[in-house]
Order: structure tokens, then C-alpha cells, then sequence
């Protein structure tokens, strides 16, 4: 009955799942959208999603209050029921095993992704930060094919494969590319690397601006960079990577030169989720007064079924390019549009931005999950939790009883 009652109360309150990352406003062209079997799993899609998106504070908060809620109700049971150390034992290790499966089938679990959707052709989402296999962090066997099916379940157009030290992942990812953009997820090169002590993605790196990078490939070469960067229509497109020193980002001057031309707002891992939620107002600050172009990172490495944002760009004419085409295309819209190229994304997830809201994380991130529920997801968690009940019913009323003779 509880949760009936939240499902129905908060469809009262009911908001967009998706929202402008920089402006926290309704994005009129685009939309999430849920598959069948989405559908059919509403409220563990829901609550996997929700979990994949928080922030290293938030899952620390909800962690605590589980366990304070957990030890509660069991002192609360102890009034009126004997218990023994062994049966609490065994209580609290059943607790601990629930965590682990869940955090282990929000991690590995294959399950149906949101997707999302545009109403404009002319209007591609892309992923400007993602990982394969190749990447010394990766998650082992995550190949390239992994991360194009990935990013096609979440509704992503193009995301360019950009691990450390390495391109072998991005190449292998664009040989197994579609033929035509819009024909499916393009996969596009690029690599993260160390820029004047500060974590960057340098797209395109060693297919079109080649010897970018030092030997190891673990630095970006400044001297190669600022070369490549003297013609300003072709220079090379740097983007800062967050978590990171947002005093430290080195901005390419406006007239033209090396430098970072793009920052995240949103990036997917949970330290640069949050910081981009806590430091967001300075991040537009700064994207502001340095011309850069607001980008989202999945910064995905194998692990987790929910895409926390999306770049939108508009490139008339994009479906039907090439490989090559595509990423030039992209490449130039960030280059010459700077801090107007772009509109960002963004799941809607409730923040934790200051101590009050970070150990209210509990109460708070479940408020905004059932807010954030569709009509039709709405209708399978009412199905699900009467379904659940009734056989839970079902069981205690036909299970077998003790004889009560000798």
C-alpha cells in the first residue's frame, strides 16, 4: 500500500527525466524513451539507473541509512520477538549479500538501457568520452563491439573511443564502423591524456593529427600541439575531463592557438559526477568567459546500463557521411561554434550538494526517481508490486503446516 501510494502521489509531481544540463531547463527536442523490455522490468530499470547515477557521496549516504534502518528495525522486531546472536548473524549477512547482488547487477547486469530520442534530423547526441578493453582501465573483455552496442541501447549517434596510451580500441571500433552515419552508433578515435597536468581528450588524435602525442601516448606533445594548432580552422579540439583543477584549464585563446576548446559538464564515473553537479554553476562560468563548448562524457568503461548525459550538435546533412566526414564534421562545429556549439543533457538525478542534502540522500534520491517516472513506467510498478504480494500471499496461505497430532 506504501508504495501504491507513492507511485500514484508522486505522479502529482511528476517532472522530465531529462533536462539542460547547463540551464536545468526542459530540452524541447529531445526525450527518453523506453523499450518493451524496459518496460517490462520497470522498477529494477529504475533503481539500477538511479543507482548508476550517483555521486561517491550519495552512495556512501545511502549505504549508512540502509544499515541505521536496517539495525532500527531490528531492535524495533527485538522488542517483541526472541532473537539470538546467530539469528542476527544471519540477518545481517542476508543484508550484506542483497547489497553486493545489487551493486553487482548494476555493474555487470546485461539489462534494457533509456534511450534517448530527437525530433530533429538535422540533430545528432554524442558521446565525447568513452573506454574499451584496451584501456589499462577498462573492464576486461569490454571491446569495441560492447561499446557500439552500448551507446546505440542509450540513443547515441557518434562517441568517440578515448582510452589512455592507446588507440588500438578506437581503431578496431572504426574498421567494425557502418558504413554510413545514421545506419547506426559511429564510433570515432580520440585519446585522454595528460595536457600541462590536467586530464584531457584529444579528439582525433593519431588518425587525422598524428604525432599530437609524446612516445607513450600518455602526454600531449605541447610543442606538436602548438604547430597543429597554427591554422585555426583545422586546428587539433582538446576537452577538458573532469574530475579535475578547474583553475588550471588551459583555455585556447579566442583568436586562435593551442589549448582546451571544449570542458564536461556532465562525466559519467562518480567523482566526475560529483564534481560536475557540485562545481556545475562554475563550470558555466568558466565555459562563458573562456568561449569553451559545453560536452558530456559517459567516460563509460565497461560497467553500468544508464548514460548520465548527451551532446547534441546540429549538423544539417550528417546521416550519410563517413567515418571520417562525421568526426571533421563534429570537429569543426566545436572549433568555430566554441561555446554556442553545443546543447547538453543530462539525466535528472537529485543532487547532493551540500551536507544537509548529501545525508538526506536516501528520502531525496527516491522522491526524485518516482518523480521522474513515466505514465507507463508508473503502471508496472503498480503490476510489479501487486504481482509480488499476491504470491507472497500465495505462499503463506498453501505452504505446508505442521501437524498438530503426535
Amino acid at each position: 500500500m506504501i508504495i501504491s501510494a507513492l507511485v500514484i502521489v508522486t505522479a502529482a509531481f511528476a517532472v522530465d527525466p531529462v533536462r539542460d544540463a547547463a540551464t536545468l531547463q526542459p530540452v524541447g527536442e529531445a526525450s527518453l524513451s523506453f523499450s518493451a523490455a524496459y518496460l517490462a522490468l520497470a522498477p529494477i530499470s529504475a533503481v539500477l539507473d538511479t543507482l548508476t547515477l550517483l555521486t561517491v557521496a550519495q552512495h556512501i549516504a545511502i549505504l549508512v541509512s540502509v544499515i541505521v534502518l536496517f539495525i532500527a528495525w531490528r531492535a524495533w522486531r527485538g522488542r517483541t520477538t526472541p532473537v539470538s546472536a546467530k539469528h542476527e548473524s544471519l540477518s545481517a549477512l542476508g543484508l550484506l549479500v542483497i547489497l553486493v547482488l545489487v551493486y553487482a547487477a548494476l555493474a555487470f547486469l546485461p539489462r534494457p538501457m533509456a534511450a534517448l530520442a530527437l525530433s530533429d534530423d538535422t540533430v545528432l547526441a554524442v558521446d565525447f568520452h568513452a573506454h574499451t578493453k584496451y584501456s589499462h582501465d577498462g573492464r576486461a573483455g569490454w571491446t569495441e563491439d560492447d561499446v557500439r552496442e552500448w551507446h546505440t541501447g542509450a540513443g547515441f549517434d557518434a562517441a568517440y573511443i578515448t582510452d589512455h596510451a592507446t588507440f588500438e580500441g578506437a581503431e578496431r571500433g572504426i574498421a567494425s564502423n557502418p558504413g554510413q552515419a545514421g545506419q547506426g552508433t559511429i564510433l570515432l578515435q580520440g585519446i585522454e591524456a595528460f595536457y600541462r597536468g590536467e586530464h584531457v581528450n584529444v579528439l582525433s588524435a593519431g588518425r587525422r593529427f598524428k604525432g599530437l602525442m609524446t612516445p607513450d601516448l600518455k602526454d600531449v606533445d605541447e610543442q606538436s600541439l602548438a604547430l597543429a594548432s597554427l591554422l585555426v580552422q583545422t586546428s587539433p579540439v582538446v576537452i577538458e575531463t573532469l574530475p579535475g583543477n578547474l583553475s588550471k584549464v588551459a583555455a585556447a585563446p579566442k583568436e586562435g592557438g593551442a589549448g582546451v576548446r571544449g570542458i564536461e559538464i556532465v562525466d559519467g564515473s562518480p567523482r566526475g559526477l560529483s564534481q560536475t553537479r557540485r562545481d556545475r554553476a562554475r563550470i558555466v562560468h568558466l565555459a562563458d568567459s573562456l568561449d569553451l563548448a559545453l560536452v558530456t562524457g559517459s567516460d563509460n568503461h565497461g560497467y553500468g546500463r544508464a548514460a548520465p548525459g548527451w551532446t547534441l550538435l546540429r549538423i544539417p546533412g550528417w546521416r550519410g557521411m563517413t567515418t571520417d566526414s562525421l568526426s571533421r564534421a563534429i570537429e569543426d562545429v566545436l572549433r568555430q561554434g566554441r561555446r554556442g556549439a553545443t546543447r547538453t543533457v543530462e539525466r535528472r538525478v537529485a543532487g547532493a550538494t551540500n551536507p544537509v542534502t548529501a545525508v538526506l540522500s536516501l528520502p531525496l534520491v527516491l522522491w526524485r526517481m518516482l518523480t521522474t517516472l513515466s505514465a507507463d513506467e508508473r503502471v508496472m510498478w503498480l503490476i510489479w508490486t501487486w504481482a509480488v504480494y499476491l504470491i507472497i500471499r500465495g505462499f503463506r496461505a498453501y505452504r505446508p503446516r505442521p501437524s498438530l497430532t503426535a
